[in-house]
């Protein structure tokens, strides 16, 4: 057993991982990926797994333009393509869930302002019961309105 060094390329020679992660961006807008099956979507793992990395070694903090271009093409194709049925059922759902959110919460407002209006009937009858029973404690009125009086002298 040898304990020789293995050939090293040269420098010249070396790929940078940029360069990779770009290749594999090309091969799979053009749909010849050589890792990943035909018809892979891109994204910004999928750049990655193409290019034979780990997915979180794709940073936008290493990579910036690239990965800005990645975010770029993929919401260039998600704009000229329908929804998928299942994107489709999750949006219902989601408006479904904030229609009944909302309905929910109407329902507690006119509960809520149906109970005020109960309490502010309640105490317009208090009060008007008790103007009658004042009104009946006044003594008789010994005054009387001048209409009144010049009819009376006439």
């Amino acid at each position: 057993m040898s304990l020789t060094k293995p050939p090293q390329s040269e420098p010249s020679q070396r790929v940078s991982a940029g360069d990779l992660y770009r290749a594999a961006f090309e091969r799979l807008k053009t749909n010849e990926p050589q890792r990943l099956p035909k018809g892979t979507q891109v994204s910004q793992n999928n750049v990655a797994k193409e290019a034979g990395s780990d997915p979180s070694a794709l940073k936008k903090a290493r990579f910036p333009t690239l990965v800005a271009e990645i975010q770029k093409f993929v919401e260039e194709q998600l704009g000229g393509r329908p929804e998928s049925a299942h994107q489709v059922r999750v949006l219902a759902r989601k408006k479904n869930r904030s229609l009944r959110e909302r309905m929910e919460s109407v329902i507690q407002q006119r509960d809520h302002l149906a109970s005020l209006l109960t309490e502010a009937d309640a105490t317009i009858l208090e009060l008007l019961d008790r103007v009658a029973e004042l009104e009946r404690t006044l003594p008789r009125r010994s005054v009387v309105p001048l209409g009144q009086w010049k009819k009376d002298q006439q």
